[in-house]
């Protein structure tokens, strides 16, 4: 197996549903980026073999493909476009990694895009002739017998016995390191409609959080609004490419980052579905917690203290918090730029968004370094993303 890099790396701001991107269709989020990625790494269209990227709300059809040729990509480069819920932008990485590592292509634009602006109403087709179409928020995650909890319940028991202020101290942090880290964050963001910024940060404070409306639960261990990341509108992407293309980037002294390990997951709880109370999402986290043995059985000998840059999504304040507990990290050490929290959610973006501050956060870095990208998705989902700066 060859390696992969990822050579240059892009986003668009991160915009609240409604807020600046809400007249602007997912491709046309996303084919900005496409070609910025490609400038960046001075590569032109057509040297591109495959466009792949993450998307969970367009409803059909193939963004990627319409990113693809908005960005002016030839019409003989082929797009994919897939659906793995939130960790769709991360997955969509993975795939173009596996893609140059078997050999099958040397320049793969990945990532992910989605609005949740633009998103279609959707509905389910009548049965019976008479009946009305029943509109829906979100499909089914997973199958009779097995639990569906809404994702809000899911966070809620997250945050199981974490209070709502320090549920808020994290939030609180979150949006903290995101303003602190404005003028380099703006660096790796391409402008589009005007808005080269992270629109949702601000200035929280424990009052403004206490004074935030409570979304479910009740009491000290109640979620509010100021603990749960926005729906969002963003697009990210990066270009991964072969030691080849690498090599020449490093020629021109400009930071790159091998795939070190990269692999998604499935949640196996051990009850049997008519007896189990589990969260998808806490399952499929504790899935990735577990990831470092599964590199120690190759000969890689790592423990998460050896990790200095880690990107971990902010679902919740109680996700984030609770799983930095289980793998021993310091709070203080993940996103450094802040997280979800202080960004917000775009759906099948939200995977690449990591990547990409992991790959900026890590330009920094000596060289061996490495650093860590981990999410995980409705229906029991996870994937985790490993880089070394090269």
């Amino acid at each position: 197996m060859s390696a992969a890099f990822i050579v240059s790396a892009r986003r668009t701001a991160v915009a609240p549903r409604g807020g600046a991107f809400r007249a602007v269709e997912a491709h046309d989020l996303a084919a900005p980026v496409l070609r910025a990625v490609l400038d960046d790494a001075g590569r032109a269209p057509h040297e591109v073999e495959h466009v792949i990227l993450g998307n969970a709300l367009s409803g059909g059809g193939n963004v990627a493909r319409l990113a693809a040729l908005a960005a002016g990509l030839p019409a003989t480069v082929p797009a994919l476009t897939l659906d793995t819920q939130c960790c769709s932008g991360l997955d969509a990485i993975q795939l173009a990694a596996r893609m140059v590592e078997s050999g099958a292509a040397e320049l793969v634009l990945a990532g992910g895009v989605e609005s949740f602006s633009r998103s279609p109403l959707r509905a389910v087709r009548p049965k019976a002739k008479g009946e009305a179409p029943v509109f829906y928020d979100r499909p089914p995650f997973a199958p009779w017998p097995l639990p569906d909890p809404d994702m809000i319940e899911v966070l809620a028991r997250a945050a199981r016995g974490m209070s709502r202020a320090e549920q808020a101290a994290f939030a609180i942090e979150s949006h903290r390191k995101a303003l602190a880290a404005r003028e380099r964050l703006e660096a790796e963001i391409v402008p589009v409609a005007g808005l080269g910024f992270d629109s949702f940060t601000r200035a929280l404070t424990p009052r403004l959080c206490a004074r935030a409306p409570v979304i479910h639960g009740e009491g000290e261990n109640a979620l509010d609004a100021t603990g749960v990341a926005v729906e969002a509108d963003a697009a990210a992407v990066v270009l991964v490419a072969s030691r080849q293309w690498a090599e020449r980037r490093l020629h021109l002294g400009r930071p790159v980052s091998e795939v070190f390990f990269a692999r998604s997951f499935a949640a196996a709880p051990d009850d049997p579905p008519e007896a189990i109370d589990w969260s998808l999402v806490e399952t499929a986290y504790e899935t990735i917690l577990m990831d470092l043995d599964r590199l120690h059985d190759c000969g890689v000998r790592l423990e998460w203290s050896q990790i200095p840059v880690v990107e971990l999504m902010e679902a919740s304040a109680g996700q984030a918090r609770g799983n930095c507990a289980r793998a021993g990290l310091d709070p203080a050490r993940i996103n450094r730029g802040g997280g979800a929290l202080a960004r917000g959610h775009p759906i099948g973006a939200s995977g690449a968004i990591l990547a990409v501050r992991l790959f900026h956060e890590m330009a920094g870095e000596p060289p061996d370094t490495l650093g860590l990208a981990a999410i995980a998705a409705a229906g029991g989902l996870a994937s985790v993303l490993m880089l070394q700066r090269v």
